[in-house]
C-alpha cells in the first residue's frame, strides 16, 4: 500500500504533492470503474458505521474550527451556521450515506438499445466520469456527501475543503478512508487535499495535467466565479441562488405564510433559501400585509417596493441591486407584480436559474409557471428549501448545477456518470 500523504501548510513542494495526489486518484478511478456494486456498498456501510462511531471526534474537530472562525471576528452568522456540525447534522450525514448505499448502482446500466438494419445491436451504457475535483468552503458535510456519491458512481474524487473547515474535513475523511480500507478499495478513491495553501485550488483548476475530468465548486460567489473563469476542465456549478417565491392570486393564505417563512427563515445561509418574495397584485390586498408582518416578526428584514413599504413602516425601500442579491441572511426583497406573467418576467430578468416556487390553487397558473420559469428546480406549493439532493431521494448531492449541459439541479450519483456505446456485431463490415 502506498504511503499516506502528509499534511502540509506551506508552498514547499506543493506541486509535487498535488501531482502525486493526482496520479493516485487516476489509478483509483480505474479500479472503481470496475468495482462491483457489492464492494462499493460494503465500503459505504463501513463509512456509515465509522461516522456514527466517531461522532465525538468529528464534533471535537469541528468545535476547534468554529472556535477559530468566531475568534477571527470576521465571519457572519450564516457562515458560522454552515460551518457548524451538531450531533443531529452528523447523524444526517450518516443517514445520507445509508440512502446512497440503498439506491441503484448507476454504472453499467443500459439506458437504450436498438438494432440497425445491418443486424448490429447498439447499446448506450452508463460509465463513470473518472476523477471529480470538488472545491468547497465552509460546509464540512460536503466531504462526506461528495465522497460517497463519487464512490457510488465509480468515480475517484479529490476534495479541497475550505481552510475554515480543515480539521472537520480531516475527521470526516478519516471515516471515509476507513470504509474504503475495510472494503479493499484504494484509499486514494477519496482524497482530501492535505493543505490549506490556496495555490492548491489553482492547480486543481488547471486539471492537474489531465487527471481531473470535472470540477464541482461548492461555496460563495467569489469562489464559483473564480472556478468558472479559471477552470480548464468542465464545471458543474451554480453562481448564486437568487430564489423567488411567487404568491399567486389563487394562493391559500395559511399555506403561503408557512411556505414563505420556511423558504426564507428555516436556514438563511443555504443556497435554496428564498431571497425575493413576489406577490400578485390581485392578491396583495389580502396577502401582502400578513406576509410582510410575519417576516418582520420572525426577525427578517424586508426591503420592498412602494406597495410593500406601504404595508408596514418597518419595511426598508428596495433598490435595484436588491432584486439581484443572494443575501444568505435574514433579509428578503419583496415586490408586487402583475400576475403570473409579471412574476415570470421578473424571475427571467433577475433570477439565477436555481430554484423558484409558486404558491397557488390555480392549476393553470401553476402549469404556466412550471413550464416557463427557466430554473433548474421549480416548485408548486412547496418551499424552495427542498432544493437539496437528499430531499430528492439522492441521499446527498455533490452540488446544484444551473447550467444546461449534462447535469442540472441536484447532482447525485446518476448525474456523475457519462455514457459509452457498446456495439455488438456478427461480422459486419462497412461497404
Amino acid at each position: 500500500m502506498a504511503a499516506p500523504l502528509k499534511a502540509v501548510d506551506g508552498n514547499a513542494d506543493l506541486q509535487a504533492l498535488m501531482s502525486d495526489l493526482a496520479i493516485r486518484a487516476r489509478a483509483a478511478a480505474r479500479v472503481l470503474a470496475l468495482a462491483p456494486p457489492e464492494q462499493k456498498n460494503r465500503a459505504l456501510e463501513a463509512m456509515e458505521r465509522a461516522i456514527r462511531s466517531n461522532v465525538a471526534a468529528i464534533l471535537a474537530a469541528n468545535a476547534e474550527d468554529v472556535g477559530e472562525a468566531r475568534a477571527s471576528g470576521t465571519m457572519t452568522a450564516s457562515f458560522i451556521d454552515r460551518l457548524t456540525l451538531t450531533p443531529a447534522r452528523v447523524e444526517s450525514m450518516a443517514e445520507g450515506i445509508a440512502i446512497v448505499r440503498g439506491i441503484a448502482d448507476p454504472i453499467g446500466i443500459v439506458t437504450e438499445s436498438w438494432q440497425r438494419p445491418n443486424g448490429m445491436t447498439i447499446e448506450r451504457v452508463r460509465v463513470p466520469l473518472g476523477v471529480v475535483g470538488v472545491i468547497f468552503e465552509s460546509r464540512p458535510n460536503v466531504a462526506a456527501d461528495a465522497g460517497v456519491l463519487c464512490l457510488k458512481s465509480g468515480n475517484a474524487v479529490i476534495l479541497r475543503g475550505g481552510s475554515d473547515s480543515f480539521r472537520s474535513c480531516r475527521a470526516i475523511h478519516d471515516c471515509l478512508v476507513q470504509g474504503l480500507r475495510e472494503a479493499g478499495l484504494p484509499e486514494a478513491a477519496i482524497t482530501l487535499v492535505p493543505t490549506r495553501d490556496r495555490a492548491a485550488v489553482g492547480m486543481m483548476l488547471s486539471g492537474l495535467n489531465g487527471s481531473i475530468d470535472v470540477i464541482v465548486p461548492r461555496g460563495g460567489k467569489s469562489l464559483v466565479a473564480r472556478v468558472e473563469q479559471e477552470a480548464r476542465v468542465p464545471v458543474f456549478a451554480h453562481l448564486e441562488g437568487v430564489n423567488h417565491v411567487y404568491i399567486d392570486a389563487g394562493a391559500d393564505l395559511a399555506m403561503a405564510k408557512e411556505i414563505v417563512l420556511n423558504a426564507k427563515m428555516r436556514r438563511t445561509g443555504v443556497c435554496g433559501a428564498a431571497e425575493t418574495l413576489l406577490v400578485d397584485r390581485a392578491a396583495a390586498g389580502k396577502t401582502l400585509k400578513p406576509l410582510v408582518e410575519m417576516l418582520l416578526e420572525a426577525g427578517c428584514e424586508v426591503r420592498g417596493d412602494e406597495a410593500v413599504q406601504a404595508t408596514d413602516a418597518r419595511v426598508k425601500p428596495a433598490n435595484e441591486d436588491d432584486w439581484d442579491t443572494e443575501y444568505l441572511d435574514a433579509i428578503i426583497a419583496a415586490k408586487v407584480v402583475d400576475g403570473v406573467d409579471g412574476a415570470i418576467t421578473h424571475i427571467q430578468n433577475h433570477g439565477s436559474h436555481h430554484t423558484d416556487a409558486i404558491v397557488s390553487a390555480d392549476e393553470a397558473a401553476a402549469k404556466k409557471f412550471l413550464n416557463e420559469v427557466d430554473s433548474a428546480i421549480v416548485l408548486h406549493n412547496a418551499s424552495t428549501q427542498f432544493a437539496d439532493g437528499g430531499e430528492f431521494g439522492f441521499g446527498a448531492e455533490i452540488g446544484i448545477a444551473t447550467g444546461r449541459f449534462h447535469a442540472r439541479g441536484p447532482v447525485g450519483a446518476e448525474q456523475l456518470t457519462s455514457f459509452k456505446y457498446r456495439v455488438h456485431g456478427t461480422g459486419q463490415t462497412r461497404p
